[in-house]
């Protein structure tokens, strides 16, 4: 009964009955009791309430002051209120908004535990085990166990959030509550999950986020019941690992491929809601068509590049450039974007052999033009082998000059004349562009000492030359620059007598027994020796007229 209905009662009795009637509705009130009232007058102190006696109830003002110190109160409003004492000094009833209002919060908590009706309340502190709810002025003890269906790892972050609980346990007495959120979410999961597997079937597709990714596959949350989309069944393409496809929190739309209800086991698939990109690639990539792609993967033999997702093609290493590569990386990296040319497609294999270097110009296309045999050219010497040395002459060509097209003279290796980055001249001898071969000389820029050989060396001339090495069947001798003659081992020989004692360096007299202008060669046969550490002034001036040194 609200105080202005009593009143209407009171104004209604006869006058004789006043007292008997405010006697018997204050014995109606006991301390404890929670009142309904309405607001007469609100002072600097207190709010005046009247709650149908002879005197207002008053309640201190601080109880309806916000936190800028404002009241929350007007007069004639209508506010439920806890009788603290029924009649203080002044004749005046004590009231508290407060008490109430703490009252009738554990009413509702009496009513969370005992039916499961939800409260609402703001987590306030971290503490040793979980935290402090704050329930409509009530502090409720949360257990770090009951805050979410996993656990939080960051713990601060969810200090003054405000979130639904339920009542697990209270003690009035002791002015004790523990709370639960988890139960609420357990409750929210097992309704949506049956919900969810009322309607899932095998070839359904459905939506869901990524719970959770491991190496073999992702968790998907399909809505309180989770899926697995296996490494597999998430691209058309070659995917090591799910997180190359996917992220945690990622809204997917996936196929249910097969549902085990005995055991709630659910698979997934993201790469059957797509189209399988290798169905009718040939039509879309024929042979000899120009495609983009991205690098993707990089291997010892070539490049695999993605010209779209779940179609990928493999550019040998053959297939990158015109010239020689030792490895890929030489070429393209990672990520890359790249034209390349479809060189050819097995659909049934899944293979796509594409071309790098067929997209660019091919430089050995002009090079017999550019370079005619006989052409004189520079370039950098990029590698020195048994064989001969290797020259840069443009992007994409090089040039070999051959052991024996070095120099006239004779060498036991190239590096005797060149070194790796320095700069020579040669002179273009033969190309050979269908088989990509560039044969170089640099003995060509000499001036050839065979040249007219016949008219320097006659046969019986006695000549004076240098041995520059020794070998089974004689000994080779320097007569000039780029020209060596051969004293035979018969030759060596002197009637009964061995032959002479000869060394590398030694500075010999021999005379010319024949001489062979188009092969190459002198026979020669040693008359004197002289040893070049041991010769003296005289040894060193020539006997004869004819003696060439």
């Amino acid at each position: 009964m609200t105080g202005t209905e009593n009143k209407t009662r009171v104004a209604e009795a006869p006058a004789n009955n006043f007292g008997e009637l405010f006697e018997t509705r204050i014995k109606e009130f006991q301390e404890g009791d929670i009142i309904s009232g309405k607001v007469v007058q609100i002072t600097q102190d207190s709010v005046m309430v009247d709650i149908g006696y002879k005197s207002e109830g008053q309640v201190p003002i601080k109880e309806f002051l916000d936190k800028d110190g404002a009241p929350t109160v007007k007069i004639g409003d209508d506010i439920t209120v806890l009788l603290e004492r029924r009649e203080d000094e002044s004749g005046l009833i004590v009231l508290s908004k407060a008490k109430a209002d703490q009252f009738k919060v554990w009413d509702e908590i009496v009513e969370s535990h005992d039916t499961g009706k939800s409260l609402e309340g703001v987590i306030t502190q971290r503490i040793k085990g979980g935290f402090y709810v704050d329930i409509k002025g009530i502090t409720a003890f949360l257990p770090g166990s009951q805050v979410d269906l996993k656990p939080v790892r960051n713990q601060d972050k969810i200090v003054g959030q405000h979130f639904e609980f339920r009542v697990l346990k209270y003690n009035k007495r002791k002015n004790n509550v523990i709370v639960s959120r988890r139960v609420i979410l357990e409750s929210r999961r097992d309704e949506l999950k049956k919900a969810t597997l009322e309607t899932i079937h095998e070839g359904g597709v459905v939506e869901g986020v990524v719970k959770n990714i491991t190496d073999y596959g992702a968790f998907i949350d399909l809505g309180g019941i989770d899926g697995l989309v296996h490494l597999t069944d998430l691209s058309w393409g070659k995917v090591t690992h799910p997180s190359q496809v996917l992220r945690i929190g990622d809204k997917v739309t996936v196929k249910v491929l097969k549902y085990d209800r005995e055991e709630g086991k659910i698979s997934l698939g993201l790469k059957q809601t797509k189209a399988d990109p290798w169905v009718a690639v040939a039509e879309k990539y024929p042979i000899g068509s120009k495609v983009r792609g991205r690098v993707v993967n990089l291997t010892d033999y070539g490049a695999f590049v993605e010209i779209e997702e779940g179609l990928e093609g493999l550019v040998h290493i053959s297939e990158m450039s015109w010239t020689k590569l030792k490895h890929p990386s030489q070429k393209l990296k990672v990520n890359d974007l790249i034209d390349v040319k479809v060189l050819d497609i097995d659909p049934a294999n899944k293979r796509i052999s594409l071309g790098l270097k067929q997209v660019e110009p091919n430089p050995w296309d002009e090079v017999e033009k550019r370079y005619p045999k006989g052409t004189r050219i520079k370039g950098i010497v990029k590698n020195v082998t048994d064989f001969g040395i290797f020259v840069g002459i443009e992007d994409g060509i090089d040039g070999l000059v051959h052991v024996s097209d070095l120099s006239w003279k004779k060498i036991k290796h190239p590096s005797e004349l060149f070194k790796k980055g320095q700069e020579i001249e040669a002179v273009v001898l033969n190309i050979d562009s269908s088989n990509r071969r560039f044969s170089l000389s640099t003995k060509l820029l000499e001036r050839n000492p065979w040249d007219g050989v016949e008219s320097r060396y006659k046969p019986g001339m006695i000549v004076e030359g240098r041995v520059t090495s020794i070998a089974d069947f004689g000994a080779f001798v320097v007569l000039e620059e780029g020209l060596e003659g051969l004293v035979h081992v018969s030759d060596l020989t002197r009637g009964k007598k061995k032959g002479f004692d000869i060394h590398v360096g030694d500075i010999v007299e021999v005379e010319v027994l024949n001489v062979d202008p188009e092969d190459n060669k002198i026979g020669l046969s040693v008359r004197t020796v002289k040893k070049e550490a041991a010769m003296s002034e005289e040894d060193k001036e020539p006997e004869k007229s004819g003696k060439v040194s």
